[in-house]
């Protein structure tokens, strides 16, 4: 397993990634081709992207969609989608990957990893495996119109 810097060329490969991950259990998300289409550009067309596929015999089996975020307390790399292919979870290709991506951030001068994720997901417990601290004062706000 290689980690790649993605780019424009890897669109597809993202979107399709992304759509079998987030299709299954236990996500069940339900997305058209251009709400997909719109959502992966809002991702990926930003000032600093960073996209990183994690990659097994060629083929895109892992991804990390985020930016660099300039923050008072340094700069970190900011992920807006994380995943693992549904047939390769559960055998440590997430814990490589992520292993990998510290390291890649780490060259670019990158002091942090933020992310969020939803406390009923098997990815919670799967994050604060891994290193990562839930940050107790932090909370999301939504209001639907």
């Amino acid at each position: 397993m290689i980690i790649r810097e993605l780019d424009e060329s890897y669109f597809e490969n993202i979107k399709e990634l992304f759509k079998s991950v987030f299709s299954a259990p236990p996500w069940n998300e339900e997305w058209n081709d251009d709400q997909l289409d719109n959502y992966i550009r809002d991702l990926i067309e930003v000032r600093q992207p960073i996209l990183y596929g994690l990659l097994d015999n060629d083929e895109l089996i892992g991804m990390s969609i985020g930016k660099v975020k300039h923050w008072c307390g340094g700069t970190e790399y900011f992920i807006e989608e994380f995943c693992i292919r549904g047939d390769k979870q559960g055998k440590g290709c997430g814990r490589k990957f992520f292993s990998l991506i510290e390291e890649k951030i780490k060259d670019k001068g990158l002091d942090t990893i933020f992310l969020m994720t939803e406390r009923t997901q098997p990815a919670y417990e799967f994050y604060k495996h891994i290193g990562f601290t839930e940050l107790p004062d932090l909370t999301s706000f939504v209001k639907e119109l």
